[in-house]
């Protein structure tokens, strides 16, 4: 195929041709926008390894109830209410790997920013969330988190 009948197929099929050229520059601005976004996305057996590794802080921002039913091992709740970088769990890990878990991932993109923000070096956010940690069959555990 020449450029000519490119340019005759786009000429022929506008709507296709126009959203080609959006979903383009969608994953091109989404590229960017990771890029610059501060914190990074941590596949489930990456967190491991962080943890093992590097004592990374696993800080879970669900509601206390669905933290109850089941949690990663080790992490600790904190309510994205009362989220705040200060917070005397958060506030000591300031040089630590931490890693943020909600339920799919959105909701702690947010809080990574105001912890990159704030000032803290080393952001994940757990790709996926608890729903991918699931899906990775890897272990939860239930009840209150102790200490």
């Amino acid at each position: 195929m020449n450029l000519e009948e490119l340019l005759a197929f786009a000429g022929r099929n506008q709507l296709l041709s126009i959203a080609l050229v959006g979903l383009t520059i969608a994953i091109i601005v989404n590229e960017v926008a990771r890029l610059f976004r501060g914190y990074k996305a941590l596949p489930p057996a990456g967190l491991t390894a962080l943890v093992n590794r590097d004592n990374a802080l696993v800080v879970d921002l669900r509601p206390i109830a669905d933290f109850e039913k089941g949690h990663i091992p080790g992490s600790k709740n904190v309510q994205m209410s009362q989220f705040d970088p200060e917070n005397k769990q958060l506030a000591p890990a300031r040089a630590l790997p931490v890693v943020l878990v909600c339920k799919t991932g959105q909701t702690a993109g947010t809080a990574a920013k105001r912890l990159k923000k704030a000032g803290f070096e080393h952001v994940h956010v757990l790709d996926g969330g608890i729903a991918g940690w699931q899906q990775a069959d890897l272990p939860l555990v239930k009840g209150r988190a102790k200490g």
